[in-house]
């Protein structure tokens, strides 16, 4: 269904949207306390994001700042997060709820967890939750979400082919990591034996504990000023202000049903292509996104948890928001999400899980945006490279020392209506920095020889795409290096008229000869090798002139 989105039109939607954010407003909460109080608790986030960044050990977290971190009140319900990792931050409230299920948490208590299956992403991303008090009283908790380079598994970096989660490693039910201010070092030591870098993995934790200790100290300082109950008042008037604000985001779109779907290659284990289709019914203030249809879920690790599609959701409808958009749990309340069991959405455990929040979760974004461009025709953009690009590494350097590294690589963003696209960005559900040249030289055995933007690669179009890049380097030792990436054989697509974007290719060069590599595999390297990763540029938009 199409319907008129005029001069008219919107002039009356714009006059609903702006009664909708002050309709039911607590007369007990003055508007500019409420803003107030809303950018201290975000710049908590932040600072807690400093704090772990400075912190760190690994290249992974202190130079690419794969992490995140939240605010939640005494409910566990998220009030205010850091611009960081959208796909971390929509699935962690899961892994709150998780650990408030297992413990009541006392002054001191610091809970860690990475189960996939309770609102964790894969099991490199290692959550921790602790509680702030203030005389006593539970006032919220703060929550960090760290990417950690390697928690052991089938293959250095922990991102492997696998066929069940086991494969994938070590698994974190929740648990307390710290009693009453005393790390348990039997479990530290637990997590850390696991790995294949063990020292790298007791650096990280000890900075996701560290940020905490910032976060409750400036959570309580906040509360202090006031009183406990003031507190609270403003933590509701956040989630409300939240929920209005998507409110009105969903009524500014015209009414009707909206379906789209897209692929993915394969699943890495021989299956595919894997469809992903979803049908969004906008009801007034209200949105259903409906993924029936979708594949059944594959023997790969492209599978994504229920946690990780609701977090894709939550992006896309949040971008259609102004850009200081509240970030609270209220924001979900409008939002009918309806996703198959045992599909790659929501899969059965112990599915294989590594690549569904880095993968998967950005064609959740391509299809949900695809069918949002029927309504919004002149908002939405066309598709961006639609994958993280993840490659890993390790081996045993000199010394007997074993190393293992991450990194994502991003590609093009997608044109936009009167506006091209990005060239080598990350884009959509990552937000991580690169790896500085120097940085990855001095730690690891490799030599870069080349990173460039891959010129041409952006669709055509009256706007371009923008392009992907070019990551090439050269091994000075022995490795395993694992590649988990997506559209190398369906391109990211145009709107409008707009061509497509360039797929990504994979190259091992041996000796001299260009030997094409599978966008998922494993595979032993030699000293000498050189591996080249050419990611997609984003679609066009608009037919060319």
């Amino acid at each position: 269904m199409y319907q008129d989105y005029g001069t008219i039109g919107r002039v009356k939607r714009k006059l609903r949207c702006y009664h909708m954010l002050s309709y039911r407003l607590d007369p007990a909460i003055d508007p500019i306390d409420l803003e107030v109080f809303r950018n201290r608790c975000a710049a908590i986030a932040e600072e807690m994001g400093a704090a772990l960044g400075r912190s760190a050990l690994s290249a992974n977290i202190k130079e690419r700042r794969d992490f995140s971190c939240a605010v939640f009140d005494a409910h566990g319900r998220m009030i205010a997060q850091a611009a960081h990792i959208p796909v971390h931050l929509g699935a962690m409230p899961r892994s709150v709820e998780a650990v408030l299920a297992r413990f009541s948490l006392g002054p001191g208590d610091v809970a860690v967890l990475n189960d996939p299956y309770l609102g964790g992403t894969h099991l490199p991303d290692i959550t921790t939750v602790a509680p702030v008090y203030v005389a006593d009283a539970l006032i919220g908790y703060t929550a960090t979400r760290a990417h950690h380079a390697d928690v052991g598994g089938m293959t250095p970096g922990s991102m492997p082919m696998s066929r069940e989660l086991y494969q994938e490693g070590l698994i974190i039910p929740p648990t307390l990591l710290v009693r009453g201010d005393m790390p348990d070092d039997a479990v530290i030591g637990l997590i850390c034996r696991n790995s294949r870098t063990p020292d790298e993995r007791r650096g990280d934790l000890a900075a996701q504990l560290a940020c905490h200790r910032v976060g409750t100290r400036r959570l309580a300082e906040l509360v202090e000023r006031r009183d406990v109950a003031w507190a609270a008042r403003h933590m509701e008037a956040l989630l409300a202000y939240g929920e209005r604000h998507m409110r009105a985001v969903i009524a500014a779109i015209p009414d009707g049903d909206y379906a789209f779907e897209d692929v993915l290659d394969d699943d890495g284990v021989g299956s595919g292509p894997l469809a992903i289709r979803v049908r969004i019914g906008i009801h007034g203030e209200t949105a259903i996104v409906d993924f029936a249809g979708t594949a059944a879920q594959c023997r790969g690790p492209l599978n994504a948890p229920r946690a990780i599609t609701e977090s894709a959701v939550l992006y896309c409808f949040r971008c259609l928001g102004p850009a200081d958009m509240p970030a609270s749990a209220g924001a979900f309340a409008p939002l009918d999400i309806r996703v198959p069991e045992g599909s790659i959405l929501a899969p059965r455990p112990p599915a294989a899980v590594a690549g569904g929040n880095v993968e998967t979760a950005q064609r959740v974004v391509d299809v949900v945006l695809g069918a949002l461009a029927q309504a919004l025709p002149d908002r939405i953009p066309a598709a961006s490279a639609g994958t993280m690009n993840n490659w890993t590494f390790g081996g045993i350097a000199s010394g007997h020392r074993q190393f293992a590294y991450y990194e994502t690589l991003g590609g093009g963003m997608g044109a936009r209506p009167e506006r091209d696209g990005i060239s080598g960005v990350q884009v959509h559900m990552t937000n991580t920095l690169n790896t500085p040249v120097e940085a990855i030289e001095r730690q690891f055995p490799v030599l870069v020889r080349r990173y460039a933007l891959r010129h041409g690669s952006g669709g055509a179009g009256q706007w371009r795409g923008g392009d992907g890049l070019i990551r090439e380097v050269e091994f000075l030792a022995p490795v395993t290096v694992s590649l988990l990436s997506e559209r190398r054989v369906y391109a990211p697509y145009g709107l409008a008229g707009g061509a497509p974007g360039t797929a990504g290719r994979n190259i091992l060069l041996r000796d001299g000869v260009e030997r094409l590599l599978p966008g998922k595999v494993t595979i032993d390297l030699l000293a000498g090798d050189v591996l080249r990763i050419e990611t997609p540029g984003g679609g066009g938009f608009g037919s060319a002139p």
